[in-house]
């Protein structure tokens, strides 16, 4: 399998996660650097995302859906590690030329580190949502044991973004055009997931459109263990798990492919 080679090819060299996290670290504070607020903006930025949206589809479209401020809050913090994590690295293997032409890092790693950098940025959100939907959210159902299944969940969507994003900046060495056709696809993407909406007006609207749409699943199946309190779709999951793996397996063959000829592309 071509995955678990490149995977384990890629292991086979010591340091690798301690760099790995390093680059991480870096990246994330060179994010808000030049920002007055600087890591602030980390935890600010969805939270007036959501009120904004909250004022909108809640007071102005009264969307009849119960706890809908955690429901808007964890689905906006998955669609935003997604579209940071795909848009972000459109352009990845151009202006990161530098650690892969001096340095003995492999492709596949500044990928995985600038990911590891938004897994940081997704994890101050999660704790967040934690706080306000058991201790302020007033429809909260609490904890439970069902909670640890957003592990496997959110591995499935990082597993996916990481495809993604390998497909995406490598068709970019030979068609520049990918980065208007992501964003618009992407706006798209924000607008027929069950970000905003009841489920049932979702499943009713686009029937099936749960199993064709992956980002839709790992959605509804988060809600499910975090805010209901009941195991994931566990069809749903085996899709979505399918759907990221073949995603990786093509980004991986063009990396191999493409790739190899960024640097005298670019």
């Amino acid at each position: 399998m071509l995955v678990f080679k490149s995977l384990s090819d890629w292991y086979s060299g010591t340091n690798k996660l301690e760099r790995l996290w390093l680059l991480a670290k870096i990246e994330f504070k060179l994010r808000y650097y030049e920002n007055k607020l600087g890591l602030f903006w980390a935890l600010l930025k969805p939270v007036l995302d959501i009120a904004i949206y909250y004022v909108v589809f809640q007071v102005i479209m009264k969307q009849d859906v119960p706890a809908f401020a955690s429901y808007l809050f964890i689905g906006l913090i998955l669609y935003n590690f997604f579209l940071e994590s795909t848009s972000g690295t459109v352009q990845i293997l151009n202006t990161k030329k530098y650690l892969y032409e001096y340095s003995n890092m492999n492709k596949l790693e500044i990928y995985i580190s600038t990911l590891m950098s938004n897994v940081i940025g997704f994890s101050f959100n999660f704790v967040m949502f934690l706080l306000f939907y058991n201790f302020l959210e007033p429809e909260s159902t609490g904890a439970s044991v069902y909670n640890f299944w957003i592990i496997p969940i959110f591995l499935n969507l990082f597993i996916m973004s990481l495809g993604i994003s390998l497909i995406l900046s490598n068709i970019y060495i030979i068609a520049k055009d990918i980065t208007q056709i992501w964003q618009v696809f992407s706006t798209l993407l924000l607008f027929i997931s069950p970000i905003f909406y009841k489920l049932s007006s979702f499943k009713k609207a686009l029937p099936s459109f749960d199993y064709a749409n992956p980002l839709a699943g790992i959605i509804i199946n988060a809600r499910r263990v975090m805010m209901q309190n009941i195991p994931p779709d566990f069809d749903l999951m085996f899709f979505d798990f399918g759907y990221g793996f073949l995603f990786l397996l093509i980004g991986l063959i063009l990396l191999n492919k493409l790739g190899a000829r960024a640097a005298e592309k670019l």
